[in-house]
């Protein structure tokens, strides 16, 4: 199957490990990622004034296109995720917002929040399916791994709606249909202060240590994660065993080194 796909400015350098492999595996797993033409950057933040419209078009193009090709959009980079789906409930919900948009974008039909947004990981879970994915393995990881699931991928929990905010399991399931054995721990879902990593270097440093440190106390050989920020954040701040869940993914299936 095809799906369309928006892979967000990161995707494209710093973190082109994690697009590489998403792209990889899901091939190998019969779902063709079909990248967006003349995609915006999302703006990486959520913008949270109420009036404020210009930060959101970019977005809605995106947004718009998927309505066409297949009413589906695919995310890969947890910042893109979160902003995206947030400004496609605002579609959904805001007639203010929403009537202001389409006005500005003067769109040959109508924006109002159809397309549905996915991360990478429900893509997993519910077209492809953690079951076959295990039977598409064929280098199990055989590692005991910790998840880290960061913010963005589950806050706001009621415009997410991802997981359980409080005690989610999809990177765990994940884990485990490649072969590992995922471990919890207290920190998986805590910030790693990515957002105020120029402002106060020493708050983030702090907030990254405390999650490898939980990560590592019950035995964890790697920390996975989805999110650019995190990874480099934990990588900066000690984390040697941090990877991308794509690059085990990708292993896994046998598609890289």
């Amino acid at each position: 199957m095809k799906i369309c796909y928006y892979p967000g400015c990161t995707l494209k350098n710093q973190a082109k490990r994690l697009d590489d492999c998403a792209r990889l595996s899901a091939e190998a797993l019969g779902v063709t990622m079909e990248e967006i033409p003349e995609w915006q950057c999302c703006g990486g933040v959520y913008p949270m004034a109420k009036d404020e419209i210009a930060t959101k078009l970019s977005s809605v193009r995106a947004l718009d296109y998927a309505k066409h090709h297949g009413g589906t959009l695919l995310t890969l980079c947890s910042a893109c995720h979160n902003v995206i789906k947030r400004v496609n409930n605002d579609m959904a919900t805001e007639k203010s917002i929403r009537d202001k948009v389409n006005n500005y974008m003067r769109l040959d039909e109508r924006y109002e929040g159809e397309t549905k947004v996915i991360h990478y990981l429900e893509m997993l879970k519910d077209i492809v399916g953690f079951d076959n994915i295990k039977k598409a393995v064929k280098n199990p990881v055989n590692k005991k791994i910790g998840a880290y699931y960061g913010c963005l991928l589950l806050r706001p929990s009621n415009v997410m709606a991802f997981d359980n905010p409080e005690n989610p399991t999809i990177l765990e399931d994940f884990i485990s249909a490649i072969g590992g054995t995922p471990v919890k721990y207290p920190f998986r879902n805590e910030c790693c202060g990515a957002y105020v990593s120029l402002t106060n270097k020493s708050l983030t440093e702090q907030k990254s240590k405390k999650i490898l440190e939980s990560a590592a106390a019950v035995g964890a050989e790697l920390v996975l994660t989805a999110c650019p920020l995190c990874y480099y954040n934990l990588k900066k701040n000690g984390g040697d065993n941090v990877v991308y869940f794509t690059e085990l993914l990708a292993k896994a299936l046998g598609v890289t080194e």
